[in-house]
């Protein structure tokens, strides 16, 4: 026992000398060793794109939410408004108005020259940091038809219905992508999926009268917008080529069937973020009728088939709500609210709209939680833009 207790202590002096002699030996491992092994961000890198959206990020949930809890509710409404702006909008010194008072969320450019567009961008952004408002959503009705009569001097490109191939779909969509990033735009009202050529309210706006050219030449725009980290939306859900009539003038419907529907499905499969609701009515539909009440500002119809059925998550915009399509209906932006737009484009009066909101939602507990899904749907998105 004594022999193997002296063998012991005799091994573990060695394996102490041993390992005392390595420590020596070897380099000190600091602060400075530790911090050139990080990854660098780049100075163009962003932390989110729009590819992160539809995915689970820890990190873009947090940041959602932090800036979630630093609005009041007036502040979280105003992300749901967006207001215009060019020659059939408001002039640059009512926008900066509602930019310093924090009434919108964002603006839409009408029509106007490409450099005016930019420069009034540009102001309205230096104004939304100057009084520390939540960065601006900008967006365009971009589509190939609209595109240069919207943005004069922008490229010229072809009408929709006159793009006869995938991959000329895709170089006009990547060419409008660079003349709004160049404008500081981030959401394309673009494409149309509607079928027809024919409707007074379509005609050469549309890819055609074929549905499955549409959804292909559609998914083509779809694609390419948003690899170039614009928004792309499509419209007008649930079809607006297969009727007669317009609704920027009056009331129109579809009669029977939602024939243009089954577009939708494979363009909400491949990953669009947002769809604009029309204000068109349904009858002769057991299932859909509207009873008169446009699509836009009915629940069955935005919430029940557009969420609920076709299981878009995305972001739901109305149609512009000055349009005659609504002239029968009272108090229609907060309608279009409570079926489950997210976005009210171009209200009337923007103050009204916003108390409208907000008187609902201090006696609708449902409606208040409704309309704070749609807020952090917003911020969201704003996030994956880059917007701060």
């Amino acid at each position: 026992m004594k022999y193997r207790f002296l063998i012991s202590i005799l091994i573990l002096n060695v394996l102490l000398t041993s390992c005392n002699g390595n420590k020596t030996n070897q380099p000190v491992i600091g602060a400075d060793e530790l911090q050139k092994n990080n990854i660098l961000p780049s100075d163009n890198a962003k932390e989110f794109s729009l590819k992160d959206f539809y995915t689970y990020d820890s990190r873009l949930a947090y940041k959602t939410d932090s800036i979630f809890n630093t609005m009041t509710d007036s502040e979280r409404v105003a992300q749901m408004i967006i207001a215009s702006i060019g020659e059939l909008g408001h002039d640059l010194n009512k926008a900066k108005l509602l930019v310093e008072n924090k009434k919108v969320g964002g603006f839409v450019i009408l029509k106007g020259t490409k450099e005016d567009h930019k420069s009034a961008i540009e102001t309205l952004n230096a104004t939304a940091k100057k009084h520390n408002s939540f960065g601006l959503l900008f967006s365009a009705d971009a589509e190939p038809s609209l595109f240069n009569s919207r943005i004069v001097g922008s490229q010229p490109v072809k009408n929709t219905v006159d793009l006869t191939s995938i991959s000329e779909v895709d170089a006009v969509a990547k060419t409008i992508s660079n003349e709004l990033h160049y404008l500081g735009v981030h959401q394309n009202y673009a494409p149309v999926l509607d079928v027809s050529e024919n409707n007074s309210a379509i005609t050469n706006r549309s890819f055609g009268a074929n549905p499955k050219d549409v959804i292909n030449k559609s998914n083509a725009f779809v694609e390419r917008t948003q690899n170039e980290n614009i928004v792309a939306t499509v419209k007008h859900f649930p079809g607006h080529g297969l009727v007669t009539g317009d609704s920027h003038f009056n009331t129109v419907f579809i009669d029977g069937d939602l024939l243009e529907l089954d577009n939708y499905k494979p363009i909400i499969d491949n990953g669009v973020i947002s769809v604009m609701v029309a204000h068109i009515s349904i009858k002769n539909n057991p299932k859909y009728n509207t009873f008169n009440v446009p699509a836009s500002c009915s629940k069955k119809i935005v919430t029940g088939l557009l969420k609920n059925e076709l299981n878009f998550k995305g972001l739901i915009v109305s149609d512009g709500m000055k349009m005659n399509g609504l002239q029968n209906i009272p108090k229609a932006t907060l309608e279009a609210s409570k079926a489950g737009c997210d976005i009210i484009l171009i209200p009337k009066n923007e103050d009204d709209t916003a108390q409208l909101i907000l008187n609902e939602m201090k006696t609708n507990a449902a409606y208040k939680a409704q309309v704070y899904e749609s807020v952090m749907k917003i911020i969201r998105l704003k996030t994956c833009l880059g917007i701060e």
